[in-house]
């Protein structure tokens, strides 16, 4: 008669341990997920600032350059040595003269041109002002050949020996075109001319200019400074070039870098130059 009651409470308590162990678990919080692995922060400078009471200095660099490593670390290297230099000028200056109100000021900045599979191009811009009516404007530019990581002249990627009167007569003719826009019945410049000359292009600075055909640079623009062609209260030129305007004159081994039109031919002045 025992037996029963005997059963009954043993089924109750394995029935209460069951319950608790299933409560236990339902409790038991979720193992945490693994933390994802950190990315390391990308540390690549792209540009350099620099203040004394001297000097105010400044670099800079598009994110595009980040991309070619040992076109960036020539950049980056020359140019903050070419602005410490700057600034030690500066200070020798202005405290020969006893010191002055305004310190200088030089920035260095780069714009991007077209990329191609073996080049990359940029356009270089100084500002300079050390006192003086205005400050001056330069430019520069470069060509990068990426698959050997060397930089490349006038010569490199144009024939050698070729006749490049046909270049500067489209240069001319497009920079007069550039000047009549913006100082109409101003005088022209010529290739050889005694008020207003036309620069050769072979002593112009030019990058490489974006076009119709991805991967392929359109042409070429050339940057010229003000003074050059007109007066200061001109401006500066940048002159795009199509590449059909000067093709049979490049060099073989970059020839193939080039085809379609430039995005824009003639003036393409950024609006702030």
């Amino acid at each position: 008669m025992t037996s029963a009651p005997r059963i009954l409470l043993l089924s109750v308590a394995v029935a209460a341990t069951l319950a608790a162990c299933q409560r236990r678990e339902e409790k038991a919080p979720a193992p945490k997920a693994a933390p994802a692995p950190a990315v390391a922060a990308d540390t690549t400078p792209v540009g350099y600032e620099s203040k004394t009471p001297y000097a105010d200095v400044k670099l800079t660099l598009p994110q595009t350059v980040k991309a070619t490593p040992a076109l960036h670390a020539a950049l980056y290297a020359d140019m903050v040595r070419d602005l410490k230099q700057f600034e030690e000028g500066a200070q020798a200056d202005l405290t020969e003269a006893g010191g002055g109100s305004n310190p200088y000021e030089k920035s260095i900045a780069f714009a991007p041109g077209a990329e191609t599979a073996k080049l990359v191009s940029l356009a270089r811009t100084d500002f300079e002002f050390t006192g003086g009516a205005h400050p001056n404007t330069s430019f520069a530019s470069v060509i990068w050949d990426k698959t050997t990581n060397k930089r490349l002249g006038f010569a490199d990627l144009f024939r050698p020996g070729a006749d490049l009167a046909v270049l500067d007569k489209a240069l001319c003719a497009a920079a007069n075109a550039a000047k009549q826009a913006r100082s109409p019945g101003s005088e022209a410049a010529t290739l050889d001319g005694k008020m207003w000359t036309c620069p050769k292009a072979v002593s112009t600075p030019f990058f490489l200019t974006p076009g119709s055909t991805p991967g392929k640079a359109g042409g070429v623009t050339f940057l010229m400074g003000p003074y050059q062609i007109g007066p200061y209260s001109d401006g500066p030129y940048w002159i795009a070039l199509p590449q059909s305007a000067f093709r049979a004159l490049l060099n073989p081994a970059y020839a193939d870098q080039f085809d379609g039109a430039p995005v824009k031919a003639g003036d393409v002045t950024p609006k702030n130059g």
